[in-house]
């Protein structure tokens, strides 16, 4: 299993993604779910995979030399001469049905399904940044100013903190710190998912990022992160009230008549129903 996210903000990007693809007590594999692509100047570009990890190695490696050549067009896209990110993106779904029609029918007699998903994301010279989620099937679907980030992989745990923080103001470090909290909130629910991390924030305008760092169990700033967010969520937890189900007096009764339904009916005898 493994977790990616992409954040896209009025600032920049942020995109995050762990590395293990295999979990138990006797199988952990590592494997980089992140590439990054840049021609500093004119485009930054970052995939992040997940899914069946020999199909997306081979959409990573066709995506280099991947060319879809439209009718009437003189020059084959691909994603270092694309004038969009949508261009972009529609070289990647080209890729990702390129592999499909090579291996989808002998995965299949294998008894293995062909899946894949894919966060594309960055800035092309001449446009704003973009973000898309890609499927297996190579279509894909673009972040809005409703949807500001995609999570691929094991993405459950990890959505909560980012539902409750994330807006298109988010600062970039802001987001960051945030898309850490998910990923360390996930880790711990998931032994499947796990470090080494792969972090790049990329600030809008600028076609290049230094702000790439590959944090393990060891890195200073996650090891806070890790303890100080435990330790918080605890003592918020803490401090609210238990539930009261007596008639002592409380400002904030659980025991209450709900406008919308009655009590649950409680079955006492062989004859009855609940309708």
């Amino acid at each position: 299993m493994t977790y990616c996210v992409g954040i896209k903000l009025n600032a920049g990007l942020v995109f995050l993604s762990d590395s293990r693809t295999n979990g138990g007590v006797d199988n952990i594999s590592t494997f980089r779910k992140m590439i990054v692509y840049e021609r500093p100047g004119d485009r930054f570009m970052v995939l992040l995979s997940a899914g069946n990890l020999s199909i997306s190695q081979s959409v990573r490696e066709i995506l280099q030399v991947e060319k879809l050549k439209e009718p009437g067009e003189k020059e084959a896209l691909t994603i270092w001469n694309a004038t969009s990110m949508f261009d972009a993106a529609r070289v990647l779904g080209t890729a990702v049905r390129h592999v499909y029609d090579r291996d989808a029918e002998s995965l299949k007699n294998a008894g293995v399904e062909f899946n894949v998903s894919l966060i594309f994301g960055g800035q092309i010279r001449g446009e704003g940044m973009r973000l898309f989620n890609v499927y297996s099937a190579g279509n894909f679907i673009e972040a809005t100013s409703e949807t500001q980030y995609f999570q691929i992989g094991e993405s459950k745990y990890g959505k909560p903190v980012l539902d409750r923080v994330i807006t298109p103001d988010t600062p970039l470090d802001e987001a960051a710190k945030c898309a850490l909290v998910s990923m360390d909130s996930t880790m711990k629910s998931n032994l499947s998912v796990g470090p080494p991390l792969d972090l790049v924030v990329y600030e809008a305008n600028t076609f290049k990022t230094d702000k790439i760092v590959s944090i393990d169990q060891n890195n200073p700033y996650y090891r806070m992160l890790h303890s100080t967010w435990g330790q918080k969520l605890r003592e918020v937890f803490d401090s609210l009230d238990d539930p009261v189900w007596d008639d002592a007096k409380t400002d904030t009764p659980l025991k209450v008549d709900s406008s919308v339904s009655k009590p649950l009916k409680k079955i006492t005898r062989p004859d009855e129903r609940l309708i």
